[in-house]
């Protein structure tokens, strides 16, 4: 197909597509001539129109920080939140409710890459989630009752030791599968078989079957955290199932991605349920993510992840040190 031939295609299906919509919602369309004149569609009722017109900015801000995480392989919503919070101006539940919202839709791209791969550890995974759904229900639950002042001040100490954990710890690329499980888990880890992972692209994993229990309560305190803060979960349970069950780290990532996806999803409902979701500002977020999200995972291969996780973990302690003050000295 030529490119004129695609131009005119895309001409018909726009324009049918102008008709049709408006016919569906049950508005009358008015044909001039040479002219397509679109009704106003239906706003719901209560929805801010002059608040979400004025968060434009939102919009930008989203495709950077999308973009940044994803290139660098940690957590949207260590982005989201603390932006939410701090720029938007939202209340700190607000912020993580919008920030778990926002990345159950940003890490759409990379999950389903992961899934046609065929490299996440679904054996795993499915004893992580018995620990991570659970908790992160528990932890959005407490984000909604817990007093906006302590909130705010474990949403700082969050940030902090979570930058920590960067700056520390590897990034999952350069980890060594099994260099700190120690004589326990080692003989733990090698009285359970092995397991095998068969990629599409053709490569082949085979390791020793992890002994579940560490995973399952590492997957059940990232859940909390990521409940309660709206990050956490990946960063906790990503390098130590590479340094402590021999993961590979192609294995672990994905796997801790798809983790984190159902986890997110189950976070985010109970946020949405439990209060207003601040619509204004997550109709901005979303598409965001989603435009900087495909930037990103085309720029990630071209990130040295060496220097990029440990100057984010810095600039997300930087940020927690800027929340706990403002609660402080307020």
């Amino acid at each position: 197909m030529t490119r004129s031939n695609v131009l005119v295609l895309g001409g018909l299906v726009g324009s049918s597509g102008v008709i049709a919509v408006p016919i569906l919602l049950g508005i009358e369309p008015r044909i001039d001539v040479g002219t397509v004149v679109l009704q106003p569609f239906p706003v719901p009722a209560g929805f801010p129109v002059g608040q979400f017109l004025a968060h434009w900015w939102v919009f930008p801000a989203s495709i950077v920080f999308s973009l940044i995480a994803l290139s660098s392989g940690v957590s949207g919503a260590l982005f989201f939140s603390p932006f939410f919070m701090l720029v938007v101006g939202l209340t700190p539940s607000q912020a993580i409710g919008a920030g778990l919202l926002t990345e159950v839709f940003g890490m759409g791209n990379g999950l389903l890459n992961y899934v046609r791969q065929r490299v996440v550890d679904y054996a795993t995974a499915k004893w992580l989630l018995l620990g991570a759904v659970p908790s992160v229900v528990v932890g959005a639950l407490a984000a909604h009752v817990v007093p906006t002042t302590l909130l705010t001040l474990v949403f700082g100490v969050g940030l902090l030791l979570l930058g920590a954990f960067l700056v520390y710890y590897d990034p999952p690329e350069k980890c060594v599968p099994g260099e700190r499980e120690g004589a326990f888990l080692e003989r733990k880890n090698t009285e359970r078989g092995t397991t095998t992972i068969e990629t599409t692209d053709g490569e082949t994993f085979t390791y020793d079957t992890c002994w579940r229990p560490p995973g399952v309560g590492l997957a059940t305190a990232g859940g909390f955290i990521t409940g309660l803060i709206s990050a956490g979960l990946p960063e906790v349970t990503t390098t130590q199932l590479i340094v402590r069950c021999r993961l590979p780290p192609r294995v672990a990532i994905a796997t801790s991605v798809f983790v984190l996806a159902v986890a997110a999803i189950a976070g985010a409902a109970v946020h949405a349920l439990a209060a207003t979701p601040v619509w204004y500002v997550v109709a901005w977020s979303v598409p965001g993510v989603l435009i900087g999200g495909t930037i990103g995972t085309r720029v990630g291969r071209y990130v040295p992840s060496e220097i990029m996780e440990p100057a984010l973990g810095v600039v997300f302690s930087i940020v927690g040190v800027i929340v706990l003050a403002s609660e402080l000295l307020a």
